[in-house]
């Protein structure tokens, strides 16, 4: 399962530990859903003025945001994709909305992340919180998720 992480922001240090965690989450995203572990899923960290100018031009939403998910299969197949690799998406996280997160929710930076790491992925395998039950099935799976990894708060 490649996890392709880029780093574009300079603010907050990405540490190796920190790549490693993410990878774990969205491994054990795809296996939860019985998803293929081939997937390629690339995860972008970046600064808040990164990803506003993302919310704006995606959701038409001026102003930060924590994650964005970009995914690769929605809508119907292309024939020539039929054979190719399979791409799951991107998912495109804000280190320093995370940090304030964290302080906020009074937790450490890691297990911010990897919360964000592993709602990111569930977008990209087609679950969405438009609705109280929507919420609660992606809140559930997330926290699952961060369990089996022993992520705590």
């Amino acid at each position: 399962m490649p996890v392709l992480v880029s780093n574009l922001q300079e603010e907050l240090p990405v540490e190796e530990s920190l790549i490693k965690l993410v990878e774990a989450v969205v491994l054990q995203c795809l296996k939860s859903e019985d998803y293929s572990p081939e997937a390629e899923v690339g995860l972008i960290f970046v600064d808040d003025a990164y990803i506003q100018s993302l919310n704006a031009e995606y959701r038409g939403v001026d102003r930060p945001t924590d994650v964005l998910s970009f995914a690769m299969n929605e809508g119907e197949a292309m024939p020539e994709e039929e054979d190719s690799e399979d791409l799951l998406g991107d998912i495109v996280i804000s280190l320093p909305t995370a940090q304030r997160q964290a302080l906020e929710y009074g937790h450490s930076f890691e297990r911010e992340v990897a919360y964000l790491t592993a709602h990111g992925s569930l977008h990209l395998l087609g679950y969405d919180h438009e609705d109280d039950v929507g919420r609660k099935v992606m809140r559930d799976k997330e926290e699952a998720v961060l369990n089996r990894l022993h992520i705590t708060r």
